[in-house]
Formats: C-alpha cells, structure tokens, sequence
C-alpha cells in the first residue's frame, strides 16, 4: 500500500471514532500500514401514530436483544470492542445540533440515556475471496455494521428520533469534532432513503473529504417503542480508496428490528 494511501486510512477516522477499531495498525506517519437518491430530512424519517413505551429496558436486557451468531446469513457477529467506542463526555462537538448524528455514528446511545448495547456484524467472504489477496488494499476488503442498542423512559426515544431528523438539516453543512484531543470535520450531512422500519426510521448520510477524494458513509436509526436500534456501515476498502461505503444491509437491519421488543 502506498504511503497516501495509509495516511488516508488514518485521517478518514474522521467519519467515526468506531473506525479506530479496524485501523490499530497505523502509525503517525501512516507508514506501518496492515492492514442516488437524496430526500428532503423530513422525508428520511418514516413515522406511525404508535405511542413509545414508558419504561426503558437496562443494559443488560438490551445486550439480549442484540442479534447473535447464526441470527443472520453469511454474517459473522462479533463483540463490542472497547477501543471502537469512546464516550459523550471525551466527543466535543461544535454544534449542539450536531451532536446526536454524531453520537449515532460512534457507538453511542444518540439520546439521552444510559442504557446501551452495541455489537458488530462482518460480511463474511465466500470461499473464493480468502485466497491470498492481490494487495494490501485488496486485504482490506472488510464490510463491517456496527449495531447498537438504546432504550429510554417516556417519550425519550420518539424525542431523540426528532432531534436526529432536526440534526441532518442543521448540520448540512458539516461539523467538526474532537475526540481525545484529535480533530476531525464532517463536511457534509444530507438525508438518504431508509428502510422504512419500525415505527420511525431516520437515515443520513456524511462526507468527508481525504487527500482530495470522498468518502461518503450512511447511518439509520430504527424506532420500535422505547428502543432505537442504530445501524452505521463501514467498508474498509472504501476507506482506502474513496467512495460510497454503502447503506446498511437490508438483512441486518430487518433481523436486528424482528428482535425487538
């Protein structure tokens, strides 16, 4: 891989602190590398006249709910890993707006609550695909969603799927973010067709731009009662070269929502 090519899969963390979990192998200097349709904001969200739960399950019951090995075809579940997921407290971003897109697209609750659970599915390669790659870039064809979990009391989650729908219009035009004292800036926000789940649903989109090149990744929440399933997809590949990571995958999405309470 060339040397560009490394510091683009660094600096494109910017779409997510999530990404840090696949990109442990760069060094500063990038030099250690291993490893359309365009609705309105309003028209992202799919909504129902159905009424939010009043008790918001615990942490514990949501990690129950998370799809598990054999719940999705061709998929393989891993678990949380704690370097993908920074906190609210270390994210500062500089629009308050902003900041459930944010949260969503770093394995964080979007709302506020503290009962969380998250995971991750990779595709899984068919047989041919493991045969020894032809580059490294092609080593880095990895197609991972990251799931996670949130549950509130009362009103709280049709409140969070609001301000998400409000967010994708106020922050069209970007935003900037610092995790751990690294800064990072999404340069553009806009809302993309969703699955139409549940009883609310809002997708989105994010660019980010890298060494000239652009590097676009989808996001949807899903709203069944009081829990919100978020669902943010990554590939890898794309990370490297630019380009369109892809909307969440049907398969994961339908699974994660039919287990909902």
């Amino acid at each position: 891989m060339k040397r560009s090519s490394g510091a683009r899969l660094c600096a494109t963390a910017a779409i997510g602190a999530l990404s840090l979990s696949l990109l442990t192998a760069c060094s500063d200097d990038g030099s250690k590398d291993t490893a359309d349709s365009k609705p309105s904001a309003s028209a992202s969200a799919s909504t129902s006249s159905s009424a939010p739960a009043g008790k918001a399950l615990t942490s514990a019951e949501l990690e129950k709910l998370l799809l598990a090995k054999g719940d999705v075809k061709g998929y393989k579940v891993g678990p949380k890993d704690p370097s993908a997921t920074t906190s609210k407290s270390a994210l500062k971003v500089d629009k308050a707006a902003c900041n459930p897109i944010a949260w969503a697209t770093n394995g964080l609750a979007p709302g506020d609550t503290d009962a969380n659970a998250t995971n991750s599915l990779t595709e899984e390669k068919p047989t041919a695909a493991t045969a020894q790659p032809k580059d490294l870039e092609d080593a880095f064809s990895i197609k991972m969603t990251y799931v996670g979990l949130s549950s509130y009391e009362a009103d709280g989650a049709e409140k969070t799927m609001k301000a998400l729908s409000d967010g994708v219009t106020a922050c069209a035009g970007g935003y900037g973010f610092n995790v751990d004292g690294e800064a990072s800036k999404v340069v553009k926000v806009a809302a993309a067709k969703g699955s139409g789940k549940g009883e609310e649903s809002v997708a989105f989109l994010q660019e980010t731009t890298v060494e000239g090149q652009k590097i676009t990744a989808h996001t949807e929440v899903v709203r069944k009662g009081g829990t919100l399933a978020t669902f943010f997809t990554m590939d890898v590949a794309k990370l490297v070269q630019g380009g369109d990571m892809g909307p969440v995958p049907a398969a994961v999405l339908d699974a994660q929502v039919a287990k909902l309470k």
